[in-house]
């Protein structure tokens, strides 16, 4: 069966594909029959779908997380798409590519992390060095590293985001410190590669993307610092006011109390990857939206829920160009007349 992706898909296709759930729960129609409301997803992104029809007998038949082979059709829903199911059934993981249908970076795994230990062999600081080089050697962490998202949904939401962040923040902290004198660069660094490294273990990413127990509970700045602390236990000789520091920015990288931060920034080399941070995760996040509407015909993209705002697309390039031809005066300026 040839795989249909849920981006090629328009009204009054007949569908029989596979998909994997990321939401499902009963609801109540207007004349009080029980259906069930379904999110369907795939690489190319998600849809809802409708059971109308014997839906509590048919939602025992499958969970949330599960991939499902569905038959069904599209239909014009509130300015979109909607599914409408007639058969849903579980299918079996083995006839799956997990690829297929979680999104993931444009860039390799393992030359992003080849990428990542050539800037950690580059650290100066013994200290440091030896700190992230223990992270790097834990397979374990290395393994989810690669693969982990840098959020559920707000910025880089795909396999590989958050090592595709680090990456990023990698690369502003050495242009910042370059900018301003007496930065501690190394700190910096290990800042940027660790702040996020709690989401390995605060996101669940082998189905649809969610918090796991431990992720609802502490956190990734706990976790992220916890597993700090693990790692300092091997190297007792570790400066302790380097090891405050560095826990620092991480307990303080969200910038305010209300985001969760359960510190503010203190020091420059915080202040400098709250900022840092923040900016990547915007600017990723808005580019991400362009893009994703860049063949809808309008200059502004839909209303952004996490910056509460509509992004300005632009107009397109030809149209620009156009502009610019016509508004290109035929005579020559006054000034360079002889």
């Amino acid at each position: 069966m040839k795989k249909v992706f849920l981006k090629d898909i328009k009204e009054k296709d007949r569908l029989d594909n596979i998909f994997l759930v990321a939401k499902k729960e009963m609801g109540l129609s207007r004349s009080g029959k029980p259906y069930l409301n379904i999110k369907l997803m795939d690489k190319t992104g998600d849809i809802e779908a409708r059971v109308w029809d014997d839906a509590e007998a048919v939602s025992k038949n499958f969970e949330k997380n599960d991939f499902v082979r569905i038959k069904g059709a599209a239909v014009a829903y509130q300015g979109g798409l909607q599914i409408n199911i007639s058969e849903i059934a579980k299918t079996d993981r083995d006839d799956v590519s997990v690829t297929d249908f979680l999104p993931a970076s444009s860039r390799d795994p393992d030359e992003m992390m080849a990428e990542l230990e050539g800037i950690v062999a580059d650290i100066k600081n013994v200290y440091i060095g030896r700190l992230l080089t223990l992270f790097l050697k834990d397979a374990e962490i290395k393994r989810l590293l690669k693969i982990a998202p840098a959020a559920k949904s707000m910025h880089h939401p795909y396999l590989g985001g958050l090592l595709e962040h680090i990456l990023s923040l990698c690369r502003l902290v050495d242009a910042v410190a370059k900018h301003y004198r007496n930065i501690n660069r190394d700190l910096l660094i290990a800042g940027a590669i660790l702040h996020d490294i709690g989401k390995i273990h605060e996101l669940m990413f082998e189905r649809a993307f969610d918090y796991s127990d431990e992720g609802r509970l502490l956190g990734h700045i706990t976790i992220g610092v916890n597993m700090i602390d693990r790692k300092l236990e091997k190297l007792p000789d570790f400066p302790k006011e380097m090891a405050m520091l560095l826990k620092h920015m991480l307990l303080s990288h969200h910038g305010y109390l209300e985001f969760g931060s359960p510190k503010r920034p203190k020091t420059v080399e915080a202040t400098i990857l709250y900022y840092l941070d923040d900016m990547d995760s915007k600017v990723q996040a808005m580019q991400a939206l362009i893009e994703k509407e860049k063949d809808i015909d309008s200059n502004w993209t839909s209303f952004h829920k996490l910056y509460e705002r509509y992004i300005y697309k632009g107009k397109p390039q030809e149209e620009q160009n156009r502009r610019t031809e016509e508004s290109t005066p035929d005579i020559e300026p006054e000034l360079f007349k002889k």
